[in-house]
């Protein structure tokens, strides 16, 4: 299977991080640039949703143009279930949310999520699907019936993203 566009840009970016102190990563500003939202200064202001619509923005595909995780609960295509690909909205303990990119499952059926700032960075991590509030396909992409397969992943699930 050919990766999808906009998961290959989202794979580039696997280990990046927010700087602590006054500096600030450069590429993670360019995520808000991307979208269309250049005023942000720091690495700090939560930017998952930064980082989703960089990366659908660097694919082709225009993304919700927000920093609010919740904005994709309305974009593209409701799925009734996960496929590989796919955008994954998430509830957060508090208020709020979060948001990435389906990946696979893991053998207890958790979500495999390649998201921007889980744990200040981008990286696949686990996540219940009790949290899930939204999956999304973009509208202008076929969308193909890719199963979910399921890996080894012994991490906890994320809780609390930051």
């Amino acid at each position: 299977m050919d990766k999808l566009s906009w998961i290959v840009e989202a794979e580039k970016f696997t280990g990046l991080h927010e700087i602590k102190g006054a500096a600030n990563e450069s590429k993670i500003l360019n995520f808000w640039q991307a979208i269309k939202m250049g005023g942000i200064k720091d690495d700090e202001t939560p930017w998952c949703a930064a980082f989703v619509g960089a990366c659908l923005e660097n694919a082709g595909i225009k993304s919700t143009r927000t920093g609010w995780a919740r904005s994709y609960m309305t974009w593209g295509i409701a799925l009734s279930k996960p496929v590989y690909g796919c955008i994954v909205v998430f509830s957060r303990p508090g208020g709020g949310g979060h948001v990435g990119f389906v990946i696979g499952m893991d053998k207890t059926g958790r979500l495999l999520v390649l998201g921007g700032n889980q744990g200040d960075m981008v990286k696949v991590s686990p996540f219940d699907l009790t949290r899930v509030i939204a999956y999304r396909w973009p509208s202008t992409i076929n969308f193909p019936m890719v199963a979910l397969s399921a890996s080894d992943n012994n991490e906890m699930s994320s809780t609390n993203e930051a």
